[in-house]
């Protein structure tokens, strides 16, 4: 693997590619389709991102032609097919749920119609909502919930920078927006129309004072959308944030735990 990943940093280098790298590139994308790696991977607790995988991905396109390609009565024009099913992966996959080859989906997950992109990995067990999406690299553990039009954001370029990163058990609800590499722990609930970037002030008001927060959800966190007054020249206005309300209890069960966690708030699925 680690004459792979220099044969990969050496091509990305380099302006014309010899048929070594595209074997190397072609084998780095299979590694990628298959799950025997990710981009972003976790050991001892710690994320790291293979930034030569994301480069694989990106040299990918240099060496691929566009080329008519056809899904059941459906006809695309690109440069990357997507996954053809047969059955026995052990995914349910609902038309028209769409996956580009180059990212992998675990038995045991679902795909209602949706679509997931190149170099994303979903986990067992975990259910992509009706028009959810799932960007280029980004991450979902096990038994997560993307409830419908969640958007999760995708991220090739720069290569230096992390994806989004869903950890097992999280719960998105209806029509959030995750980008920018936030990274969404183990448990965590984000209850609807939650926004968050890299810079959203994430406030825990759970205490007397309320602390700040940027780019982590915390284990078992529950989020609410919120706004705070900000002061610029022209005036006092409202601007979002997100709020950290409560935790979701170690003792309750995990499926009824992702709906009763926000109920427990008052706050909307």
């Amino acid at each position: 693997m680690a004459d792979l990943s220099a044969t990969i940093d050496a091509a990305y280098e380099k302006v014309n590619l010899d048929a070594d790298d595209k074997a190397a590139i072609e084998e780095a994308m299979h590694l990628l389709d298959t799950g025997a790696r990710r981009v972003c991977e976790i050991d001892k607790d710690k994320w790291t991102t293979n930034q030569w995988l994301k480069k694989a991905l990106l040299l990918y396109f240099r060496i691929s032609d566009s080329e008519v390609l056809t899904s059941g009565p459906f006809s695309y024009y690109d440069k990357i097919p997507l996954k053809q099913w047969q059955g026995d992966e052990g995914v349910r996959v609902v038309p028209q749920a769409l996956a580009r080859y180059g990212c992998h989906i675990e038995a045991g997950a679902i795909l209602m119609p949706s679509y997931v992109n190149v170099g994303a990995y979903v986990g067992s067990g975990t259910l992509v909502d009706t028009w959810a999406t799932v960007g280029s690299c980004a991450q979902i553990g096990k038994h997560v919930h993307l409830s419908g039009g969640v958007g999760i954001g995708g991220v090739l370029e720069p290569i230096q920078a992390d994806p989004v990163i869903i950890e097992d058990h999280a719960f998105i609800g209806s029509r959030c927006i995750v980008v920018e590499g936030v990274h969404v722990q183990e448990g965590a609930v984000l209850g609807a129309g939650v926004v968050l970037t890299s810079s959203t002030p994430i406030l825990d008001v759970r205490g007397a004072e309320a602390t700040t927060i940027r780019g982590t959800v915390p284990k078992n966190a529950v989020v609410i959308p919120g706004i705070r007054e900000k002061k610029f020249p022209a005036g006092d206005f409202a601007v979002p944030c997100a709020l950290i309300i409560g935790e979701r209890s170690a003792s309750t069960n995990r499926k009824t735990g992702l709906t009763a966690a926000l109920r427990d708030f008052d706050v909307a699925v």
